[in-house]
């Protein structure tokens, strides 16, 4: 009763990255509440497999639903498990990951609960709120903080009467670690007849092909990202240059994937990938909010802009005014000679 949830998506037998993200930030915020953290997740022939990939971020419970026709991932069957889960268990928060499954997911387990959902967070926070036009008090409510009105502001979303509260966060948002704390690590096994209609398993997968990611900018230590002011798509041929000296990926802002400069998967920002590296090059990028999601937790950033006001340079360690085809070639002959 009111404990934390995170729903843990699976590709066969391996837990998406992004359930074990959303599983330390759901130990967080447990921890915060004074609560369990609990976790759900259902396949075939997982039995075995998945509970090591997921007791260890903290988890106090854990629900494995394995059952033959779990797996590929269809709708309705994954919809009776939570929600009559949920039903039982009445959890407070559940957190799902911003994928093409939880986006399917989440609103269907939101709308038969009657319950919130707030989609694509970029934070998740426990605050107070007071609402002034009922007069009401509320304590210790999930922040589901997230761009709004294109990218213009950040809003902090709130949901005081109804249960379980849901976000869904994408991947990369948060960082998975280890819980190195104290948990209780149970496991248990539900009967999946029990919780799924017969009638749910009349969408038939007939072929299931996951399609190999191109490149990893999720994982690079340094990203050179290119914005609206690489000007073309030959512009951006100079930073693929600069990446392969400084042995990094090529990431773009929305503005430039839109103009066609950049294919959209090196799309990097709250509609993109979200990176933590140790570097980040923003060449030609002005540092929308959009954008900023995406990226701000880099360790070092770097702008090169041509405008001195421009947003981005207000949270980068360091700023290079100048045309990104003033500077560029110059990183790259510089790194280059340096690097032999």
């Amino acid at each position: 009763m009111n404990n934390v949830f995170v729903y843990c998506e699976i590709e066969g037998t391996t837990v998406a990255e992004v359930s074990q993200e959303l599983l330390t930030k759901g130990r967080k915020l447990a921890d915060r509440l004074g609560v369990e953290l609990h976790a759900v997740v259902a396949g075939t022939g997982i039995k075995g497999a998945v509970e090591f990939q997921i007791l260890p971020y903290g988890v106090d419970k854990l629900f494995v639903f394995d059952g033959k026709d779990l797996f590929p991932y269809t709708s309705a069957p994954h919809t009776d498990i939570l929600v009559n889960l949920f039903k039982e268990e009445k959890p407070q928060i559940c957190l799902m990951g911003a994928t093409v499954i939880g986006r399917d997911l989440g609103p269907r387990v939101s709308s038969s609960l009657s319950s919130g959902l707030t989609a694509d967070c970029t934070q998740l926070g426990i605050g107070d709120f007071d609402d002034v036009k009922t007069g009401k008090s509320y304590k210790d409510l999930l922040y589901q903080i997230r761009p709004a009105f294109g990218g213009n502001i950040v809003a902090t979303i709130v949901n005081p009467d109804h249960r379980p509260q849901m976000a869904t966060v994408r991947s990369g948002v948060m960082q998975k670690a280890l819980y190195e704390g104290n948990f209780r690590g149970e496991v248990v096994y539900p009967e999946v007849g029990k919780y799924v209609s017969p009638e749910a398993y009349v969408v038939k997968v007939l072929d299931h092909h996951v399609e190999a990611a191109k490149h990893n900018l999720k994982g690079a230590s340094i990203v050179v990202s290119g914005g609206y002011g690489m000007g073309s798509r030959e512009g951006f041929d100079m930073l693929f240059d600069l990446a392969k000296v400084l042995h990094a990926e090529v990431g773009a802002s929305r503005a430039a994937v839109d103009a066609g400069f950049c294919d959209a998967d090196r799309q990097v920002g709250q509609t993109g990938v979200t990176v933590h590296p140790k570097v980040y090059i923003a060449c030609g990028i002005s540092g929308q909010i959009q954008h900023i999601a995406g990226m701000q937790d880099s360790s070092i950033i770097i702008s090169v802009n041509s405008d001195p006001d421009a947003p981005i340079n207000r949270i980068a360690d360091y700023v290079i005014v100048g045309t990104v085809e003033e500077v560029i070639p110059k990183l790259i002959k510089y790194y280059k000679k340096n690097s032999k």
